[in-house]
């Protein structure tokens, strides 16, 4: 699914970013090389990248 028409990223793009260590959609932007334009997708990128981020933590303290 596209989550950023602006660039055309999908939410498993973001996703990625954030499993990579991305806090925020700002940075996963960056390391997809680009940035936010017209920001409309930032509150849900940032859930986005929350939710896969929280998974980690979850996996991690399982593993622990």
């Amino acid at each position: 699914m596209i989550l950023c028409v602006c660039n055309a990223l999908t939410e498993d793009e973001v996703r990625a970013a954030a499993r990579r260590g991305a806090p925020c959609a700002e940075v996963a932007y960056r390391s997809l090389g680009c940035e936010a334009q017209c920001g409309t997708c930032l509150c849900y990128a940032d859930e986005v990248i929350a939710e896969e981020r929280a998974k980690l933590l979850a996996v991690g303290a399982k593993a622990a």
